[in-house]
C-alpha cells in the first residue's frame, strides 16, 4: 500500500489530500533515503564524531565526518531540516561554546561553521520544523530560560524567540511542523516535571501544555508530526521509561514502552515510524542504538551500535515530525 504514495525520491502517481493524510496519521507515509546522525559526546574525552544510520534500515552506524571541534553535549544539542543537520552551542570539554555546526545529510564529511548563540551553553534543548531550529533553556553559568531560534536555510546568529516559563536544563524537545514543545528537566536545585510549548512561526513566550508521568531530565526526544516522544533519563533513579504526548492538544504524558536498559544521556531522533535511540549511560557509557514504533507503541528493540562508545550524544535526522513526516509540506499536522 506504501508503495502507491508519493516519496522524496519519486513523487510520480495520482493521490488525493485524504489519502496523503490517512497515510501519515496512519504511519506508513514512506520516509525515503531518511538518515539519522549522531554528533559529539563524551567517550570518555570530548568527541568530535559524527555517525549515521539509515533509519528504516537496521545495522551499525557509519563514520559520517567530524565536528568543527569536540562537543559534550549534555542535552539535545541539535536540529535539523530536510537537507541540513546543525549541533548549537555544547562544551568541547573545559568551556562551554557557542558555535553553531552544519553539515549537508546526503553527503559526508566534516562539520562547517554556520553562526553562533546568543551566549556560550550547553545542557540546552533544540528542535526544529523545516525552516527554524530553537534553542530551548540550559546552562551559561546559571540555568537560563532563554528560546532563541535560528533560519536554517541561510548562516546566520541566533535572534531572540522568548522565554520559558521557567529557567531549566537538560529538557527534551520535540516538534510538529508547527508546534514545539519542551519536556522535563533540571532547573538547578530540583528535576521538574513540566510541559510547555511554542509555535514556531511565532515568537512568543512558552506556554504550560501539561506534566511528564514523573519529575525527569536528561532523556532522549524524537516525534512524529503527531506525537512527541520521551526516552530514559533521571528521577534521580536511571529510567527505562518511555513516554508520549499528543503534540496538537494539551495534556499531560503517558507511558509507551521500555528501552532494553535504563538509560541517561542517550541521543534520540526519528521518521515519522520508528524512534531511535543512540548511546548514553547506563551508568557506565554504551554505544546502543534500539528502535520502537512511534504510532503503535511498545518496547525498543536492538538496531545496531554507533560507531564510537559515548554518552552526552545527540541526534537528528531529514525525516523526524516537524519535517511533516517527509511530505513537503502536503499534510500540516
Amino acid at each position: 500500500m506504501a508503495l502507491n504514495y508519493p516519496r522524496l525520491d519519486n513523487a510520480s502517481g495520482v493521490w488525493n489530500m485524504k489519502e496523503v493524510t490517512d497515510a501519515v496519521k496512519g504511519g506508513y507515509w514512506p520516509n525515503a533515503l531518511s538518515r539519522g546522525i549522531f554528533g559529539g559526546g563524551y567517550a570518555p574525552s570530548a568527541s568530535d564524531v559524527m555517525d549515521y544510520v539509515t533509519i528504516s534500515t537496521t545495522g551499525d552506524a557509519a563514520d559520517f565526518g567530524d565536528l568543527t571541534g569536540a562537543r559534550v553535549c549534555g542535552g539535545g544539542t541539535t536540529a535539523s531540516s530536510f537537507t541540513r543537520y546543525f549541533q548549537l552551542g555544547g562544551s568541547d570539554g573545559p568551556a562551554t561554546v557557542k558555535s553553531i555546526d552544519y553539515v549537508a545529510f546526503m553527503t559526508t564529511g566534516n562539520g562547517a561553521d554556520f553562526g553562533d548563540l546568543s551566549a556560550n551553553k550547553y545542557q540546552h534543548g533544540c528542535c526544529s520544523n523545516s525552516l527554524r531550529a530553537i534553542s530551548v533553556g540550559g546552562n551559561t553559568g546559571s540555568v537560563i530560560d532563554v528560546l532563541e531560534y535560528i533560519q536554517m536555510a541561510s548562516a546566520g546568529d541566533s535572534t531572540d524567540f522568548g522565554n520559558l516559563t521557567a529557567a531549566r536544563q537538560q529538557a527534551s524537545s520535540v516538534s510538529s511542523p508547527t508546534r514545539s514543545v519542551f519536556m522535563g528537566g533540571h532547573n538547578g536545585s530540583a528535576i521538574v516535571n513540566i510541559i510547555e510549548y511554542v509555535t514556531i512561526a511565532s515568537t512568543a513566550n512558552a506556554q504550560d501544555f501539561g506534566d511528564m508521568t514523573s519529575v525527569k531530565y536528561s532523556g532522549g526526544g524524537c516525534s512524529s508530526s503527531t506525537r512527541g516522544v520521551f526516552m530514559g533519563g533521571k528521577t534521580p533513579t536511571l529510567l527505562t521509561d518511555i513516554d508520549y504526548l499528543t503534540i496538537a492538544s494539551t495534556g499531560n504524558a503517558i507511558n509507551f514502552g521500555d528501552l532494553t536498559a535504563a538509560r541517561i544521556q542517550l541521543a534520540g531522533t526519528s521518521n515519522s515510524v520508528r524512534g531511535i535511540t543512540g548511546g548514553g549511560g547506563a551508568p557506565s557509557i554504551v554505544n546502543i542504538i534500539e528502535y520502537f514504533s512511534i504510532p503503535t507503541g511498545g518496547n525498543a528493540v536492538d538496531f545496531g551500535n554507533l560507531s564510537v562508545t559515548r554518552n552526552q550524544v545527540v541526534g537528528g535526522s531529514n525525516a523526524h515530525g516537524g519535517l511533516c513526516d517527509g511530505n513537503q509540506g502536503a499534510v500540516d499536522t
